[in-house]
């Protein structure tokens, strides 16, 4: 007979350790202003979900993750992960290989792309948020639709394409052949042409959320994620019309 669980804090180890790197907690919706604690999300998984071993490692998973966007992304400025637990624990609930399997590969895949994106490679991408908020998913979706709308913005499958994107940008870079990658003067790239520097890219997508022109609603826990909008000429067009200056080279 499996062991049961009743909610026992131990999620809370995770807000303890985001409390002691000081950071703000900032969610992107417009209705609440910090994100939901990990302590929160442990009671909607164990609503789903009672097993221990399967809690634990769900812990595990998400510690790793923590930790690994802390010491990559120490900018990051949106820090919600409320539809991306939702997501790992559906995801983990039906695979075929089991629950903790999945969840441990999953763990692997989050971290490495964590560290290949972050600020210790050549990429030195300063946000989590296109990944996150799933501007990077929409945009993948949007070029196979047929193939692609059913596939979720956190599923193994679009995880693999972004690791194989890194390791091919990895090389690009080395080999001198990125053009709208560049260093900015503050040593992050910008794939954009606006500033994102951290006023300007809280006031763009904070603009964007309360406009509901985020891809995929992080900080609601029964988000559906949406592909099939310009998210990025709107991004662009916003930019502008909030008069966010030129990103200096």
């Amino acid at each position: 007979m499996k062991q049961k669980l009743t909610p026992t804090n131990t999620f809370r180890v995770i807000d303890e350790i985001l409390a002691q790197q000081s950071v703000n907690l900032l969610s992107l919706s417009p209705q609440k202003i910090l994100i939901t604690s990990f302590a929160e999300l442990e009671n909607l998984i164990a609503e789903q979900n009672t097993d221990i071993p399967i809690l634990t490692t769900i812990q595990e998973t998400l510690e790793s993750i923590v930790r690994t966007q802390l010491q990559n992304f120490p900018e990051n400025i949106f820090w919600d992960f409320d539809f991306l637990v939702s997501s790992m624990l559906r995801q983990a609930l039906t695979a075929e290989e089991g629950a903790i399997p999945f969840l441990k590969v999953f763990a692997e895949k989050m971290v490495c792309l964590t560290e290949m994106f972050g600020n210790h490679t050549e990429i030195r991408f300063r946000y989590v948020h296109d990944f996150i908020y799933g501007f990077d998913w929409a945009r993948w979706v949007q070029k196979e639709p047929q193939k692609r709308a059913h596939i979720e913005p956190f599923s193994p499958l679009f995880l693999d394409y972004l690791l194989v994107k890194g390791k091919e940008l990895l090389q690009r870079i080395k080999h001198g052949q990125v053009v709208s990658y560049k260093l900015c003067e503050t040593g992050y790239r910008n794939p954009f042409t606006f500033s994102r520097e951290p006023e300007d890219e809280y006031r763009l997508l904070t603009y964007l959320a309360e406009e509901q022109l985020i891809p995929v609603a992080v900080w609601d826990w029964n988000a559906s994620p949406v592909w099939n909008k310009p998210f990025q000429e709107m991004r662009q067009q916003l930019a502008l019309k909030l008069n966010i200056q030129p990103q200096r080279r």
